[in-house]
């Protein structure tokens, strides 16, 4: 096909505007489908995973593909759950063009305004269809009035050619239309059509359409408006990639069925018969079935076998993809989402896309040894198909966390768990990697003496415990002089204060931030021993970290709050309410940045609470700072709670 008659176009917006059924009535409109699917029935091509016909809504990006007029129009319907937004950004990287969705009842939402501000920074034509107009209490001037505030002054319905505003932004797409236009004073319709499409393909005004997808009302004229002036792949918007044998090196991709082959894995999903489908954007030039490309990300060549395209889960086999072709390739072995593939002899690199961080976490433990086993390769496939979704092991609680963009998110993944890989997990709140520390010095003895017949064992050792600076961790000091312990038993000690230090004396969680000094004691020249001194160590360091007024630590987390303007009072007192301490406030255009250090104790319902403040609007990041002590009513309530459970044990 010539690459001039293609288009891909991603359909975005907020949840519940209807994109799914727009995809529907575009498919049913160009005979792609005999039968119209329905959300609400569980028939739709794009919702056909398990979870998306239980809630009724889509969580994953699907792909399809029709023809109109001669026109091949490859589509992607994406979900429209702020919990799912990975899928959109992942999806506009494969795109030329999106149509957004907006609801004629509701107007435009949150997701409508993050959705287009993507769109923005990739500088992507779109169409706006204000949809469900046959709705009670749709109304189209109030809506076409907050698109132009909201999204764009440019946004114009196309119904009246000889309009007058429609003839100037025709005319100011092109210089010489421009100068006809003001000598003439006016433009014929083919002019404006021209005038036309290098606007809206420029992504310099965005047309509007008006309609109902749930009565097929306005598929047409959209479908006209995709065909007339949105961009085909050859003159879509321009994209920077990298020289991959010299990352500094920046270059423009050329768009050509001619120029050599370069694509992009921007999305890998799971097959129950299949396994691993990698699916891929061709930008340039062709790739054929059974044969082999280069991965520069990864340094290798791939062989494959069929290449496939998509329309909702049925893969249709295809012999040759070319340049804007958006194909699914089986069965991959090295390749992964984020790679960049091409030819050996133009070795380039696309840059990576950037995913909001995963915010809000639980621990997981499974319900049998069974699970256990399954548990790591069935949470790594869900990582590779979602890279919103991460999983780790934490280092200092030993908890295996999971970490998403929200309750939802993470409540859809322990359902693909169990019913995709048989995988039952229980789900809790992370523990909090609390430390311990002293305040005070203090001098101790310990002293470990055991006689039971035969050969007994016997260690003696002083120390000096005193406090360090925060993050300075752990100081041990050999002060052993005149022999008092022979010199093979100071490792011994070490390992046996290092051990209590590990166990805490106050709430069970380690000792941190003191030196200590070992500068007496003494030895048996038949019972003393290895484990004798190291346990005498141990009972030092216990004895010492008690009586040097033991307090409790917690970390700190350096936060960073985007929001607009109007909340910034109510975000502010609720970081005053989780003990947080603003350190300083900017603007970013027409955002506020807040910066705060709040305890992580404080933060683990901040993802959705903060979505609930801001109806969606505001975003945060968060990383490590420091520890610091943790106010005494409430290390009182920890350590009464570590009491209890260990009590709980021992009975």
């Amino acid at each position: 096909m010539d690459i001039q008659n293609k288009r891909t176009v991603a359909i975005v917006g907020h949840a519940q505007s209807g994109k799914t059924t727009l995809s529907e009535s575009i498919l049913y409109f160009c005979k792609a489908t005999t039968r119209k699917g329905s959300v609400a029935e569980g028939t739709t091509l794009s919702d056909y995973s398990f979870d998306e016909i239980e809630r009724k809504n889509s969580i994953n990006a699907s792909f399809l593909f029709c023809d109109f007029e001669g026109i091949k129009i490859q589509l992607v319907d994406t979900p429209g759950y702020a919990d799912f937004f990975g899928e959109v950004i992942s999806s506009i990287r494969a795109v030329d063009n999106a149509i957004v969705v907006v609801d004629a009842t509701t107007g435009v939402e949150v997701g409508t305004e993050k959705a287009w501000q993507l769109l923005d920074e990739a500088g992507l034509p779109r169409i706006i269809f204000i949809n469900k107009l046959d709705k009670e209490g749709a109304n189209f001037d109030k809506v076409y009035q907050e698109i132009k505030e909201r999204l764009s002054k440019k946004a114009i319905v196309l119904d009246a050619k000889d309009s007058v505003e429609l003839m100037e932004l025709a005319a100011e797409s092109d210089d010489l239309l421009l100068e006809r236009y003001l000598s003439q004073g006016s433009l014929s319709e083919e002019e404006i059509d021209r005038g036309l499409f290098q606007a809206i393909s420029k992504a310099k005004i965005f047309p509007v359409i008006k309609g109902s997808a749930l009565l097929d009302e306005g598929i047409e004229s959209l479908l006209k408006v995709i065909k007339k002036y949105l961009a085909s792949p050859l003159n879509r918007a321009r994209l920077e990639i990298l020289d991959a044998n010299n990352p500094n090196n920046k270059k423009e991709l050329i768009f050509s069925p001619d120029s050599f082959f370069s694509g992009f894995v921007f999305k890998s999903i799971f097959d129950p018969y299949v396994g691993q489908l990698s699916i891929i954007r061709v930008f340039s030039g062709k790739i054929s079935s059974n044969t082999e490309f280069y991965n520069s990300t990864r340094k290798i060549k791939e062989r494959f076998g069929q290449i496939y395209i998509l329309q909702g889960k049925e893969q249709r086999p295809v012999d040759l993809a070319t340049c804007g072709d958006i194909v699914a390739i089986p069965k991959l072995k090295e390749t992964q989402t984020q790679d960049s593939l091409c030819e050996e002899k133009e070795p380039i690199l696309f840059p990576p896309l950037i995913f909001p961080e995963s915010l809000i976490s639980a621990s997981v433990k499974p319900r049998s040894r069974q699970d256990e086993e399954k548990i790591s390769q069935a949470l790594s496939k869900l990582t590779l198909e979602d890279l919103t979704f991460k999983t780790y092991r934490d280092p200092e609680t030993k908890e295996l966390i999971i970490s998403g963009l929200g309750d939802l998110h993470l409540d859809v993944m322990i359902q693909r768990l169990k019913k995709r890989f048989s995988v039952d997990v229980e789900l809790s709140r992370p523990r909090i990697a609390y430390k311990e520390t002293v305040t005070k010095i203090v001098k101790v003895q310990g002293k470990y003496k055991r006689q039971s017949g035969g050969r007994g064992q016997y260690g003696d050792v002083w120390i000096e415990v005193s406090p360090l600076e925060r993050g300075k961790g752990f100081v041990f000091v050999d002060k052993i002089f005149g022999g008092a312990i022979p010199k093979n038993f100071i490792p011994a000690v070490e390992k046996g204060i290092r051990q209590a230090m590990e166990e805490g004396v106050l709430a069970g969680y380690p000792i941190v931030d003191i030196q200590v000094v070992l500068y007496d004691g003494s030895y048996h020249e038949v019972d003393s021993s290895d484990i004798a001194f190291q346990i005498a160590g141990a009972m030092a360091l216990r004895k010492a970290a008690q009586d040097a007024g033991p307090v409790l630590l917690e970390p700190i987390m350096d936060v960073e709050v985007l929001v607009p303007e109007d909340y910034l009072g109510q975000i502010s007192g609720d970081i005053n309410s989780r003990r947080g301490r603003i350190m300083g406030m900017e603007a970013r255009g027409k955002i506020q940045v807040v910066k705060a250090q709040v305890p992580q104790a404080e933060l683990f319902t901040y993802a959705n609470d903060l979505r609930s403040m801001t109806g969606g609007r505001g975003t945060f990041t968060m990383r490590f700072s420091h520890y610091e002590e943790v106010p005494a009513k409430i290390a009182s309530a920890i350590i009464s709670q570590y009491q209890a459970q260990k009590k709980e044990e021992q009975t």
